[in-house]
């Protein structure tokens, strides 16, 4: 029976049509090869496990949507200087009202996601933006693929030693893990979504989707990115997958264009 194409979003489901792929090129059943997987990961400590299903993750690079970037709704309705986050350390309350007069790139990050390579761009562009008022914000959260798994307590030691690794700490203000979909979704995050279509049609699969109730706005992965002007008001939304030059090159546009206003 063949079978049915898979959404972009399902990465899990991907990554097993390839494994069964090389399967059949290597005229090994895929009944084996399932088999033998089975038999080396009962082999390991628990501890390996995780790096394996990293690397699987990692490997899949689904097709981007055609469009990466969409405008927010022209009539949006609030700011976000409503909303309020505990920084990561849970030592302080920002209001995010502190931030008026500001662009701030709102982004929900994961210490172990493919994507976890962002985090140095997001240095680097906050460093070569920050003249223009741009202010990088990043929201831990858990729920695409368990890839941060951790404590809060844990995040700045897996980024520093870990991935990315290499002596890495963030430029940027972090805040505490929290949801950014579904019931017990961060309030921010239901404003910013609510402001702005998303790049994809695709949810993804229900199979791997953990929260309730899905909506079309939800974010679908880790690092997507919302900016929101200087009015606090949102601009423009990115599909994860959008490369930071391709998001440093948007804003650079949209600054040009705020200039000549």
């Amino acid at each position: 029976m063949p079978q049915k194409p898979l959404p972009a979003c399902d990465w899990p489901a991907r990554a097993w049509l390839v494994c069964q792929k090389a399967a059949r090129v290597r005229e090994i059943p895929a009944s084996k090869t399932r088999t033998s997987h089975l038999g080396m990961t009962a082999q390991l400590p628990a501890s390996s496990l995780f790096p394996l299903l990293l690397v699987g993750v990692m490997c899949m690079n689904p097709k981007p949507p055609e469009k990466v970037k969409m405008d927010c709704y022209k009539d949006v309705k609030g700011t976000i200087y409503e909303y309020d986050a505990l920084t990561l350390n849970g030592k302080e309350h920002i209001q995010f009202k502190q931030y008026a007069g500001k662009h701030v790139l709102f982004v929900n990050v994961a210490t172990y996601c493919g994507l976890t390579a962002q985090y140095p761009e997001l240095n680097a562009l906050q460093d070569e933006l920050k003249p223009w008022g741009l202010v990088v914000l990043g929201f831990p959260c858990n729920q695409f693929g368990n890839q941060e798994p951790g404590e809060n307590s844990e995040i700045l030691p897996g980024l520093k030693y870990v991935r990315p690794g290499r002596g890495y700490v963030p430029n940027f203000q972090l805040f505490e893990k929290g949801d950014v979909n579904g019931k017990t979704e961060q309030k921010v995050f239901s404003f910013l979504k609510l402001s702005c279509p998303h790049p994809s049609e695709v949810l993804g699969s229900f199979r791997h989707i953990s929260w309730e109730p899905v909506k079309v706005h939800d974010i679908r992965w880790n690092f997507e990115k919302f900016l929101v002007g200087p009015n606090g008001v949102p601009v423009m939304r990115w599909f994860h997958q959008a490369p930071i030059s391709t998001v440093r090159s948007d804003i650079l546009e949209y600054l040009k264009q705020l200039k000549t206003k």
